[in-house]
């Protein structure tokens, strides 16, 4: 598949649009591309002066390559300044995501930045890609990373830019930087879990998969730059753990943030099989 064209949904009927995706390293579908396809689904029925400022999606079952997507998208509420779209995305076995997206009338008022992008950190061009995927590359800053005094631990960031020109396609950037922000959830818990036994090399689970992902957009992000993504974990319990993360231009703007709750299992102790 084209990854260029990841985002060129098939209408079926009134407010149902179809998608596909490419076959990923570790198999199924990647969280990140379903998520930015429904955000990109709910704003087919948006007028296009509407930005999304904010979305919150669940994961219900795990995605199938070897076949379509089906979104459907629910128009909850339109109203003056706001609009509310709900996105299920569907394939054979059921329901595999539920997306609730806001979008906003635009609104000046007073910008006001209470976070910053962390002080020397290494640039992109000095860094090797570390990339899963040519439709972005990654430049992964290696650990320990000094992200200032943000709580948590387990901190992880890297520059990450969209392969392509997306020129000034403002939704197109958006889902972009949905499909990027899921990428470092996973590592911060992994890393967190190692540093709690003060171990140096990263935790390795049986099983990991992400429950849910929500993301605010601040400012405008242009994705085919290099951006700046930090994540961190704030606590793991009951196979859950909370990850939260920020999205910084190349000139320090923070334009997004974003968290996931993630889901990881070990084998149990004495067993060789993987978790239930």
């Amino acid at each position: 598949m084209d990854v260029r064209r990841l985002f060129d949904l098939q209408a079926h009927g009134p407010d149902t649009l179809v998608g596909i995706g490419p076959q990923y390293p570790w198999g199924g579908l990647y969280g990140g591309q379903i998520v930015a396809q429904a955000l990109r689904a709910a704003a087919s029925t948006v007028d296009d002066a509407l930005a999304a400022h904010s979305l919150r999606a669940y994961f219900i079952r795990r995605g199938d390559h070897h076949e379509p997507i089906r979104y459907e998208v629910d128009r909850i509420r339109n109203g003056r300044s706001f609009v509310t779209r709900r996105v299920v995305a569907r394939q054979a076995i059921g329901a595999i995501l539920n997306c609730d997206a806001s979008f906003q009338a635009p609104e000046h008022t007073r910008d006001v930045q209470a976070v910053h992008m962390p002080a020397g950190l290494p640039s992109p061009a000095d860094l090797p890609d570390s990339s899963w995927s040519s439709a972005f590359a990654r430049r992964t800053i290696p650990r320990p990373v000094d992200l200032g005094r943000v709580p948590g631990s387990g901190h992880v960031a890297a520059w990450m830019r969209v392969a392509d020109d997306l020129g000034d396609d403002a939704l197109a950037h958006r889902c972009w930087l949905a499909y990027l922000s899921d990428d470092l959830p996973t590592e911060a818990l992994q890393w967190a879990i190692a540093e709690s036994v003060g171990s140096a090399a990263r935790h390795e689970p049986a099983f990991t998969a992400s429950l849910d992902h929500s993301i605010w957009f601040h400012r405008q992000p242009r994705v085919d730059r290099w951006h700046l993504h930090t994540c961190t974990c704030l606590g793991y319990v009951g196979g859950r753990g909370l990850t939260i993360g920020h999205v910084f231009s190349p000139e320090g703007d923070h334009v997004a943030t974003v968290a996931q709750e993630v889901l990881l299992r070990d084998r149990p102790a004495g067993t060789d099989a993987p978790p239930g």
